[in-house]
């Protein structure tokens, strides 16, 4: 988890497509959402996250191959503590892996 979240960033998630939205719907939590080819809108009270995705090539590491989705968000009408308290369970929904 991040300190602040910008409005707009990009990300590299280590994961498929099919496996990020099986993972979207509890990351978003309560708020009501609308998915697209390649992308969703989430409402966050009254402002909004846009979610556009594509997927990347794999990252080779020896003899492991991790898949690559990037994921553009995009956040609209949100203040830096809105941004924070939504993606703080966001991140916490999508974390994957040991440490």
């Amino acid at each position: 988890m991040q300190a602040f979240y910008p409005e707009h960033f990009e990300r590299e998630m280590g994961c498929t497509e099919l496996e990020w939205l099986r993972w979207l719907p509890q990351a978003v939590g309560e708020h009501h959402w609308k998915l697209h080819t390649g992308s969703a809108g989430v409402r966050i009270g009254d402002g909004a996250l846009g979610l556009k995705w594509q997927v990347a090539a794999p990252r080779v590491i020896g003899l492991v191959r991790i898949p690559v989705l990037r994921v553009n968000f995009r956040f609209a009408g949100l203040d830096e503590a809105q941004r924070h308290a939504f993606m703080k369970r966001f991140d916490l929904y999508m974390q994957r892996g040991g440490g």
